[in-house]
């Protein structure tokens, strides 16, 4: 989400958190909250999509929200964070390299207790992967070659999020592009980096079930050969390294870890 959609996604939480709004209450319409939030409406539908994909509300009759009678469960964690300790410190930095598609800098940077140096930092884009289920447990995946390691593997659909573009957009949109299929529903589990030591690129996951074939993959450039892979053959294929990417690996092993409470969405 960006800023703005941060914002009110937070302030609607915190009202219902607070028992400004209980569960079974009607949400103000989408023009109050417009007015009253500050927010376009359709970047408020964005908002508003996403608490009805982690049950926070339901949606009646298109336009009308309230807050889910039956409040979504959160994740029971048992382990206490220590709190913040002490950061490393940011002196500067400088770009070596830099275009559409990748940035390399040399960070200033000193870690406590440890001389300055210059640490290598490579940015990339925001990425977004969809893990999309079938009623016979079966997930979509797409077939194809990447010339960097000079393989082919299985791949989930996904892409780059676009500038002024929402993440679950983006992971709707490529998924329909790369495969022909159209999801009901996503959901998001996880926001990760990949490497989170000296390259910066969020990435995604969303996972649903269900989709509707709307006609052949329009991105030709990434598209593969397309498939229903049953995710019983998911470990094989990991075992067989046919599996590319960490988004598709770290989307594979929530849906497994899922599987056994009949959950395609965030674990409870």
């Amino acid at each position: 989400m960006g800023p703005k959609t941060e914002r009110v996604d937070k302030t609607i939480r915190e009202w219902i958190t607070a028992g400004k709004l209980s569960p079974g209450d009607k949400l103000p319409s989408e023009r109050t909250l417009s007015e009253q939030l500050d927010i376009g409406r359709t970047a408020l539908r964005q908002v508003l999509a996403r608490l009805v994909a982690e049950g926070v509300v339901e949606v009646r009759n298109r336009s009308s929200y309230l807050v889910s009678p039956r409040p979504a469960v959160t994740a029971r964690v048992s382990t206490s964070s220590p709190g913040p300790l002490e950061p490393w410190q940011i002196h500067g930095e400088r770009t070596i390299y830099d275009n559409r598609w990748v940035q390399l800098a040399l960070v200033d940077v000193e870690p406590p207790g440890v001389e300055r140096f210059e640490h290598h930092v490579v940015r990339l884009h925001h990425v977004a992967i969809a893990a999309v289920v079938d009623d016979q447990d079966r997930v979509l995946m797409l077939w194809r070659y990447r010339f960097v390691p000079d393989k082919w593997g299985w791949e989930l659909p996904g892409g780059i999020v676009d500038a002024g573009e929402e993440a679950l957009a983006t992971a709707m949109r490529e998924t329909e592009e790369e495969t022909g299929w159209r999801p009901a529903r996503l959901e998001h589990v996880v926001t990760y980096q990949p490497m989170v030591g000296m390259v910066d690129s969020p990435h995604e996951i969303f996972v649903g079930r269900g989709a509707e074939h709307v006609g052949d993959p329009t991105d030709v450039e990434e598209a593969g050969h397309v498939a229903w892979v049953p995710l019983s053959d998911i470990p094989g294929l990991m075992a067989r390294d046919e599996l590319m990417g960490s988004g598709t690996l770290v989307a594979l092993l929530h849906l497994l870890a899922n599987r056994r409470t009949g959950s395609v969405t965030a674990a409870s």
